[in-house]
């Protein structure tokens, strides 16, 4: 079944290729304006999913989804929609020989993407995908299957509307089989995307033999300068943390001057609201012991640096400098999205660019890291690696390119 599935993706990859910029565009919105007249329906699957997850669990916050929630899922589609097609003449040129000779941007054809309690994921895939004229293979986790099951029908209702084959957006079954037939799948199945914890990425780029782009696990920093704004550090601390704890581009660890840690109680204050837990090395300890709720104190292990919590709990680094600061990240980031409050421009120059990370930021929270925040539309994921795709991946990531070459007769001697 999952074999034929698969088979089934591959030949309706070959014809989604004839559909125009048009037409692909207005089955997008028309698909947006499904999803939300069947929100009721989403919903009520989205419970049965919810009803066997423990709400104190951090993915919980992920799948739950609302009114609100599909109304923004329906707002990425249309915005995806409304995005230049990606589909672009990139270079040409004409040889001596009158050889004419262009480079063009094409779909890789199927994606298989693996991903965990996210149902606004098989939205924003099928989008993306269809958008870029790739075929979506989804393989979402089991916790989130009912929600993902009732998103696709929406999906399938509309495709089959305009006689398109409903494979272009194929739901595998959430199951360990599904995944290891998928991750097998050469010939049938040209890139996997897996969105998700760092144990999901990394199995997956174990086990694949299909080629793989990582996206997802984000342990990201914050470091607070000696020159530091310190109010505008209390706040980008505060936002990155607590705006949404289960995402990937939420703050893990704070990283502080020395010259700052009387200050430290002021930085941490806003925190106290969310109750977030706070692991402090030895120095941010003793700054804060008696400042901030003892429930809340802890003092740091070693293990609490380069953990992304997902959730409302982070660490704090004390640090005498910028080399320190930088030489922290590089031991511990992700290569995710890292931050630097300063008024110091050799400190801007310096973090911008000696700090290995997808995404660097200067006064401004880690919480930005997002493909619609960049202007790319609704994201497929956050690619952590340095080949193809980095950061926030959207249309341009989801294509590959060839080489269209036009000749007179000419012979090659």
């Amino acid at each position: 079944m999952i074999e034929q599935q698969l088979i089934d993706a591959r030949t309706a990859s070959r014809r989604l290729l004839g559909l125009t910029d048009d037409e692909t565009n207005a089955i997008l919105v028309e698909t947006a304006d499904a999803l939300v007249a069947a929100t009721d329906d989403i919903i009520a699957a989205n419970a049965l999913d919810l009803s066997r997850m423990d709400p104190a669990n951090p993915k919980y916050d992920r799948l739950k989804l609302t009114p609100d929630r599909i109304a923004g899922i329906a707002a990425d589609m249309r915005n995806v929609a409304s995005l230049p097609s990606p589909r672009v003449e990139l270079d040409r040129r004409v040889r001596p020989n009158g050889l004419v000779i262009s480079r063009v941007a094409v779909p890789f054809g199927v994606i298989g993407v693996i991903y965990e309690a996210r149902p606004n994921v098989t939205a924003d895939v099928f989008s993306l995908c269809f958008k870029s004229g790739n075929v979506a293979v989804l393989k979402g986790g089991h916790d989130a299957d009912d929600s993902s099951r009732a998103i696709v029908a929406v999906i399938h209702s509309v495709l089959r509307r305009h006689g398109i084959d409903p494979a272009v957006a194929t739901l595998l079954p959430a199951t360990r089989e599904a995944t290891d037939i998928l991750l097998s799948a050469r010939g049938l199945v040209d890139l996997i995307i897996p969105r998700g914890s760092s144990s999901l990425i990394n199995s997956v780029r174990e086990k694949s033999r299909v080629p793989v782009i990582e996206t997802g696990a984000g342990v990201c920093h914050c470091y607070v300068d000696a020159s530091a704004d310190l109010a505008m550090a209390r706040d980008i601390i505060n936002n990155a943390k607590t705006r949404r704890v289960s995402v990937c581009n939420a703050l893990d660890c704070a990283i502080v001057n020395s010259s700052l840690l009387s200050a430290l109680p002021a930085l941490c204050a806003p925190l106290e609201a969310s109750e977030v837990v706070i692991h402090a090395d030895a120095r941010a300890f003793a700054a804060l012991d008696g400042h901030y709720p003892s429930r809340l104190l802890r003092k740091a292990s070693d293990d609490d640096f380069g953990t992304e919590f997902l959730s409302y709990a982070m660490a704090i680094k004390t640090v005498d400098s910028l080399d320190e600061a930088i030489a922290h990240i590089s031991r511990y980031g992700s290569g995710h999205s890292e931050s630097i409050v300063t008024a110091d421009d050799e400190a801007k120059r310096r973090f911008g660019m000696e700090v290995d990370a997808a995404c660097v930021y200067t006064n401004a929270p880690t919480s930005w890291t997002d493909g619609a925040q960049f202007g790319l539309g609704a994201e497929i994921g956050i690619s952590t690696q340095k080949m193809h795709a980095r950061g926030p991946m959207a249309l341009e990531g989801l294509m590959t390119y060839k080489w269209l070459i036009s000749g007179n007769g000419q012979i090659r001697n």
